[in-house]
């Protein structure tokens, strides 16, 4: 016969943590939220750490390579959503990997013989009042020179002007070399009172600019999330069907992290292509998604260097509804958190768990880092800010952003829900939505990352690690939910409501 729980399966809200002694040298800013995000064994680092445990969920609705940046400036890292064409997927890694922390590969590029008209049509499209000048119009060409606004009069200069008649030639220029620290760079633009210094090699062709701009960039993301070459973090979503294409690509674009994006990650397929990529590629490799001992175990002797935890919890999942397939978040990481501390304990090998889905408020965050999580992965939460892909519309008086799950038809992901059948999307696992707007990622993360930090300092924790070995967690019944909030008055509006 079919095996019961008795335990009912449990989501966050029917939780909550009790308060520890709060140290006077336990304050916001001593808490440090560095979390692992691939395994490691005892006594020794994980090769790759974020510095904020959140991660954007693999969703074409919020993970794009804007969304990337923006996410591993504060610390965070994004999945870029694999269900798109497989070079454009790597073409947005690519972008994310092209930033360098100060060194930009420049997205402004024309040759001398394009004109003043080109010039303007180019700084509409892309933004940018810099245009590198090269050979043949490419990042990477030989730079003869370079344009800024200053460089023309739009009232007075004819659009047909050849650009090389009115560019700032390399002559005139002054510029670092290949191998420049990105100190000695800002030095050499506070020196010669520049805006922008193009770095060149040996053979005068363009690899970088550097741009004043980003030097207070800098300052202001102590956390931003960096490779050995002080490239962005960046990760990736495969599926079980091209994964051979599609990863070959991917680690060619300089991705750091995979991750096969799944309902359900306790399959042989999934085994099948993380020892692919184990064998084949040196890139670490998440899977998921699973909701009990025996799935993370599967996974992680499979080979996976993190697992994810979580089906049907998401605001835009319907697999549950559907499928009657699922288990209450909570409940969840719970018991995969356990199954991985007895094989940390068996073993000496750490293997983070990432929990996906079942976040409606902040409070919830804090609630999967102390059940065990070590970090998160968040679809609405990012869909709702301006560095989300998706369009802003108006819906009555209202703004609002479209959000829509990787299992609803406007996806047309099948593959995430391939089980070796025919091809197509048969019934739908996800719905089209909108969320509130909420304005920019950077003024929504820092409220959130102040709460969760002070959560912290109540529980008398400094770091995540510390949170998981003291929090002590209460189940609540439905009456103390209703006096958990606001009840019995009258509110006022609060500028300082949370969303």
């Amino acid at each position: 016969m079919a095996y019961y729980y008795v335990e009912p399966s449990r989501t966050f809200s029917e939780f909550l943590l009790l308060p520890n002694l709060t140290t006077k040298d336990c304050s916001p800013s001593n808490v440090s939220l560095k979390t692992p995000i691939t395994k490691f064994s005892q006594g020794e680092k994980p090769e790759i750490s974020l510095n904020i445990p959140f991660a954007s969920a693999v969703m074409q609705s919020v993970s794009d390579d804007n969304m990337a940046v923006a996410l591993a400036r504060t610390g965070g890292i994004s999945f870029i959503f694999g269900s798109q064409a497989v070079k454009d997927q790597a073409a947005m890694v690519r972008k994310v990997k092209g930033y360098k922390a100060g060194f930009v590969v420049s997205r402004s590029n024309l040759t001398p013989l394009h004109t003043l008209q080109d010039v303007l049509l180019l700084k509409e499209k892309t933004g940018h009042a810099t245009v590198a000048i090269t050979d043949d119009g490419t990042p990477k060409g030989k730079l003869l020179g370079i344009v800024t606004s200053r460089d023309y009069r739009t009232s007075r200069d004819s659009m047909d002007k050849l650009v090389q008649d009115f560019m700032t030639p390399f002559s005139s220029l002054k510029y670092g070399k290949s191998g420049i620290t990105l100190s000695e760079a800002n030095d050499l633009i506070w020196e010669y009172k520049l805006n922008c210094l193009p770095i060149v090699d040996d053979n005068y062709n363009l690899d970088y600019l550097v741009f004043r701009k980003d030097y207070d960039a800098h300052k202001e993301n102590p956390l931003e999330l960096l490779d050995s070459n002080k490239s962005y973090i960046v990760a990736a979503g495969i599926n079980t069907k091209d994964y051979k294409e599609r990863v070959a690509a991917l680690v060619d674009a300089g991705v750091d992290i995979l991750v096969i994006d799944s309902s359900d990650g306790y399959t042989e397929w999934q085994r099948e292509t993380v020892q692919y990529v184990k064998e084949n590629y040196n890139v670490k490799i998440g899977a998921g998604n699973v909701v009990d001992r025996e799935g993370f175990l599967y996974l992680v002797e499979s080979g996976a260097d993190f697992v994810k935890v979580g089906i049907g919890g998401g605001s835009i999942c319907i697999t549950r509804e559907q499928k009657g397939i699922g288990r209450g978040q909570a409940s969840a990481l719970i018991e995969v958190a356990e199954a991985r501390d007895e094989y940390f304990k068996k073993t000496g090998v750490y293997i983070p768990i990432c929990s996906d889905g079942g976040i409606v408020h902040d409070y919830h965050m804090t609630l999967a880092l102390a059940m065990g999580a070590d970090f998160i992965m968040l679809g609405r939460y990012f869909a709702r800010f301006d560095e989300s892909p998706t369009k802003k519309l108006k819906v009555g008086n209202n703004f609002v952003k479209e959000y829509w799950g990787e299992g609803s038809n406007r996806a047309r992901n099948w593959e995430r829900y391939d089980t070796g059948g025919k091809h197509g999307l048969v019934f739908e696992e996800g719905v089209d939505s909108y969320v509130p707007y909420a304005g920019s990622l950077r003024e929504n993360m820092d409220k959130t990352i102040i709460k969760i930090k002070s959560t912290l300092c109540n529980c008398g924790a400094k770091t995540i690690e510390e949170l998981q070995s003291k929090a002590r967690i209460t189940l609540v019944s439905a009456t103390s939910l209703v006096e958990g909030g606001a009840h019995d008055v009258i509110l006022k509006e609060s500028s300082l409501s949370e969303d």
